[in-house]
């Protein structure tokens, strides 16, 4: 009987010390955050998420045909869209676009230092694109404004072309 005791006892002890320990373990384990972006693309068109900060995350379409590049941010004040920005990547990397250019997208987080305004910083988020064809790449960022943002008031912008390289040869353009 002592034995069926000790072993129904032991299992119990066990499952507790190890429930406890997990807790331990997950109380004291730094919190790091999850960041996730999304991708998607359809035969002229390329779509992709990225952070703005570190609480506002934008969506950004390319349209393969034309090279321009637009992008959004919801406002958290009504749930509407209110920042928008643009550009055109065929211009910036100097894309023939009638030599059918063929583009991937994907977005980066990146933490710029930015000297001017107060209202106005480089958002966390990065755009990298890549033609194919000629073999280029460029970084883009978005000039920010956490204040906009939080009073919902509409804002518009266009995109900053950082820096280019080129996928082939020596990596400069």
């Amino acid at each position: 009987m002592s034995n069926t005791m000790l072993r129904k006892h032991g299992r119990s002890f066990c499952l507790l010390t190890g429930l406890l320990g997990g807790l331990l373990l997950a109380v004291l384990w730094p919190n790091t955050p999850l960041h996730a972006v999304a991708t998607d693309r359809s035969e002229s068109f390329l779509m992709a998420t990225g952070y703005l900060d570190d609480q506002v995350e934008g969506v950004y379409l390319l349209d393969c045909l034309t090279g321009e590049l637009r992008g959004a941010a919801i406002s958290k004040q009504n749930g509407r869209f209110h920042a928008f920005f643009g550009g055109n990547v065929a211009t910036d990397l100097g894309v023939d676009q009638s030599k059918n250019p063929h583009y991937m997208m994907v977005t980066g987080l990146a933490d710029i230092v930015h000297s001017g305004g107060r209202n106005v910083a480089p958002s966390r988020g990065i755009i990298y694109i890549a033609e194919v064809t000629s073999g280029k790449v460029g970084a883009y960022g978005i000039l920010w404004s956490p204040t906009a943002h939080q009073t919902g008031a509409p804002y518009n912008t266009t995109f900053r072309l950082l820096n280019t390289f080129s996928m082939r040869g020596n990596g400069k353009n």
